[in-house]
């Protein structure tokens, strides 16, 4: 997590800089659905490398907004899910969804 010193004076940059990537916020809509492992993530986001999957879950978890769970198991086993900090970011992205929608019908119909 992030020190106090580290945080910014403002609460949506502090939001922003936890979750205001492309990638953190695709990540976070599908592990709200489940939790998944990090073949079944990268899979469900289109485009997304292995490094930058990886840099992005890494520090979710730093940030304690994902947990990682490994398996003491051969081959190893990892799964990502929500934390409880992670579950309170639900309502920010559901109103995100709803808004992408709204947005998308609106031009769509603009546009026939």
């Amino acid at each position: 997590m992030l020190t106090k010193e580290e945080l910014p004076v403002c609460p949506v940059a502090t939001t922003v800089d936890l979750i205001g990537n492309k990638w953190k916020l695709l990540i976070l809509q599908q592990l709200l659905f489940k939790t998944m492992r990090f073949g079944e993530l990268q899979k469900a986001i289109n485009g997304i490398s292995q490094k930058v999957l990886t840099q992005n879950l890494r520090k979710m978890e730093k940030d304690g907004i994902i947990k990682r769970k490994v398996y003491a198991v051969v081959p190893p086993k990892v799964e990502y899910s929500m934390s409880d900090l992670g579950e309170s970011l639900r309502p920010i992205i559901d109103v995100m969804s709803d808004w992408g929608n709204i947005y998308i019908k609106e031009n769509l119909i603009s546009k026939i």
